[in-house]
């Protein structure tokens, strides 16, 4: 067998969805992309959603629109992707590192101890589709303790008046927690639309809108609009209409808006979405049938009463094993046709953080995950049988390598 990691679901409808935009004549934002927001708004029950190129880009356009500045900090995970911490120091402001606990997500009581005056926001990680502690976290920022300790320095951040929250929600669209989505958790949350991810656009993003009162999040999403568009008052489409030329810059924007072609493939799977999701629980809950018998497999997070997953990852641990071992195991697989992956080398492993000053000493759960953790292939095309097969040799080379 052959069975790659992480393709893309493309049938029939996405090609129809693409083709249509391709016959239309328009390519570039317009009506696929409003579609598409429409549609995410529904789903993620969002107050308004933006859609963008990536999430690294909406995620900076958040942070800049909530006045970052040098000196500044922003409480990030260390067990993530890079891009996590990077549009953070692309919006000037530094990213805190924090450990995670043994279920993958953020820390609570760490982020806690790294609050200092200079904290603007809060990035968690769902980190495999796995929802964070989200009531947890918003209760400590709304606390009389943390609010005391926020200084505003921008007139976004005094109209919040806390720490904001912003989820890095790459992973996680379709979980949830206490029955609501992660946009109805926290102040904003960012999607990712890449080509690997559960509901994508090849490249993509979108930032749901959450934010608490006095904001306006119509106003607000016309805002970032205008600031995903070089800060253009017009959009292409509108502009070419007839005698609708006439624009004006009206502030130092981003050119970051999604083209319609982007969006009509995630169009299309998105009024299959819950088919799709459907489809990678069958993988998900298959892998934890087959593997629970075995001491050496801790399973990642199950769905509970409160909690369900967005099943994007499969990121088994395994233990007793050594890093080396891990590594030798991953490559036993590949020679079997399986292609598997590791989420994530943490970032204060990476040479960019290691210079920068960042110490994996400091992340002691996020180095012991890294070093046990596999992740098999997962999504709705992947057959029973082929689950079989992964696991037969998952077990086969486990036990050639450590005995």
């Amino acid at each position: 067998m052959n069975i790659p990691f992480a393709p893309p679901y493309i049938d029939e409808d996405v090609i129809k969805e693409v083709t249509d935009s391709l016959n239309s004549g328009w390519i570039t934002t317009g009506p696929k992309v409003a579609a598409l927001e429409q549609g995410l708004q529904e789903y993620c029950k969002a107050k308004k959603v933006n859609c963008v190129n990536s999430w690294t880009s909406g995620t900076i356009l958040m942070l800049r629109w909530l006045g970052l500045k040098e000196g500044d900090e922003v409480i990030v995970p260390s067990y993530t992707y890079c891009a996590t911490a990077m549009a953070v120091m692309d919006a000037n402001a530094r990213p805190i590192m924090v450990d995670i606990t043994r279920n993958l997500t953020i820390d609570v009581e760490k982020i806690r101890q790294a609050i200092t005056p200079r904290t603007k926001a809060i990035i968690p990680v769902d980190l495999g589709g796995v929802p964070c502690d989200y009531e947890k976290i918003m209760e400590l920022i709304c606390s009389k303790e943390i609010k005391e300790k926020f200084v505003a320095e921008s007139e976004n951040q005094e109209r919040l008046g806390r720490i904001m929250v912003l989820s890095d929600s790459a992973h996680s669209l379709g979980a949830t927690l206490n029955d609501k989505t992660i946009a109805q958790l926290v102040d904003v949350s960012v999607l990712s639309l890449h080509a690997v991810k559960n509901l994508t656009s090849a490249e993509g993003g979108a930032i749901c809108l959450n934010l608490p009162e006095p904001f306006d999040n119509d106003e607000t999403y016309k805002e970032l609009r205008i600031l995903s568009l070089n800060g253009q008052t017009k959009d292409a489409f509108t502009k070419t209409k007839a005698g609708a030329w006439r624009y004006d810059i009206i502030a130092h924007g981003m050119k970051i808006n999604m083209p319609d072609v982007n969006a009509a493939i995630a169009l299309a799977q998105l009024r299959k979405y819950d088919y799709l999701l459907g489809e990678r629980k069958r993988v998900y809950e298959r892998y934890s049938e087959l593997l629970k018998e075995y001491h050496w497999a801790i399973l990642p997070q199950q769905d509970k009463d409160n909690l369900t997953t967005s099943y994007h990852l499969y990121a088994l641990r395994i233990n007793p094993i050594t890093e080396d071992q891990r590594d030798k195991l991953i490559q036993y697989m590949a020679d079997k046709g399986i292609a598997t992956n590791v989420h994530y080398i943490p970032m204060p492993m990476l040479t960019l953080f290691k210079n920068m000053g960042y110490k994996i000493e400091d992340h002691p759960i996020a180095y012991e995950t890294y070093k046990r953790e596999i992740s098999l292939p997962i999504y709705p095309q992947l057959t029973n049988q082929e689950i079989d097969y992964v696991v037969k040799n998952l077990v086969e080379g486990y036990y050639e390598i450590t005995l």
